[in-house]
C-alpha cells in the first residue's frame, strides 16, 4: 500500500543544513495500525508528515497504492489530502461555537456533499466510536478523551485511505488514553483502518501491529508485536 524508499528530509536554518530523516524505507500494508517511536528528535513528526504529505521530502519516494505522491503538485496534494487521508494531533481542534455534529460535518462539507449526505456521515461515524448520545453537544460540554474522539470522528468522516495521529493522547490521562487507543484499534479492526501514529508512551506498544523504532533520522529497528 505505502512503499518508502531512501526518504531524506533536510531542513534549512540560513547556512546551516539540519538533516531530519536520513534515507528511510520501509513499507506498510492495508489495515495495518503501525506505531512511529523512538526520542525526541529522532524524525518521528518529520516522517508522519511526509506520509501525510503535509510537508515534502528532499529526496526519495512515497508510493501509496503505486502512485508516486511526492511527485505531485501542491494543488494535487491539496486535493489527495482531502479525499484520502485523515489526521489527527495532540490539540483537538474543535470549533467551540459548533456542536459535535457540525464539527465532523466540516470535514464532509470540504467534499461538496449535500447537507443530508454530511448528516448522515457525520451520525454514523460518532454512533460508530460511541457519541450518538453527544451530537448536540458542544466541546466544552465534554471531556478531553470525548473531544479527541470527536477529533477522530471528524478524521474519519470521509473514510480515508489512510489516517494519521501525532501523539493523539499526549493532553490526556492514562484512562483517557486508553479510551481514545481502543477506538483506534476498533476502527483499525472493524473497518481496516489502515492507521500511522506516533506515540512516546512504552505501554501503547501492545496496540500496533508494527513499530517502527526511529533514532537520528534513520530507522533503528522495526518491532512486529504479538497479537
Amino acid at each position: 500500500m505505502i512503499a518508502v524508499d531512501g526518504l531524506t528530509k533536510i531542513y534549512r536554518l540560513g547556512m546551516v543544513e539540519v538533516p531530519a530523516l536520513r534515507g528511510v524505507t520501509f513499507e506498510l500494508v492495508r489495515g495495518e495500525f503501525l506505531g512511529l517511536m523512538g526520542p525526541s528528535g529522532s524524525g518521528k513528526s518529520t516522517l508522519l508528515h511526509l506520509l501525510g504529505l503535509l510537508d515534502e521530502p528532499t529526496s526519495g519516494t512515497i508510493l501509496i497504492d503505486r502512485v508516486d505522491v511526492s511527485s505531485l503538485d501542491e494543488d494535487e496534494r491539496t486535493e489527495y489530502r482531502l479525499r484520502r487521508m485523515g489526521y489527527i494531533f495532540q490539540d483537538y481542534a474543535l470549533v467551540p461555537e459548533l456542536t459535535v455534529r457540525e464539527n465532523v460535518a466540516v470535514t464532509a462539507m470540504a467534499q461538496g456533499k449535500s447537507d443530508e449526505e454530511n448528516r448522515r456521515d457525520s451520525d454514523d461515524i460518532l454512533t460508530l466510536i460511541g457519541l450518538a448520545e453527544r451530537l448536540d453537544h458542544l466541546p466544552r460540554e465534554l471531556s478531553g478523551g470525548e473531544q479527541q474522539r470527536v477529533a477522530i470522528a471528524r478524521s474519519m468522516v470521509n473514510r480515508p485511505l489512510i489516517l494519521f495521529a501525532d501523539e493523539p493522547c499526549a493532553n490526556l490521562d492514562t484512562d483517557n488514553s486508553k479510551a481514545v487507543l481502543d477506538q483506534f484499534r476498533h476502527i483499525n479492526k472493524e473497518l481496516e483502518q489502515t492507521v500511522v501514529m506516533i506515540s512516546h508512551e512504552d505501554w501503547h506498544r501492545e496496540y500496533f501491529d508494527r513499530i517502527i523504532f526511529l533514532k537520528d533520522g534513520r530507522i533503528d529497528r522495526i518491532e512486529t508485536v504479538d497479537a
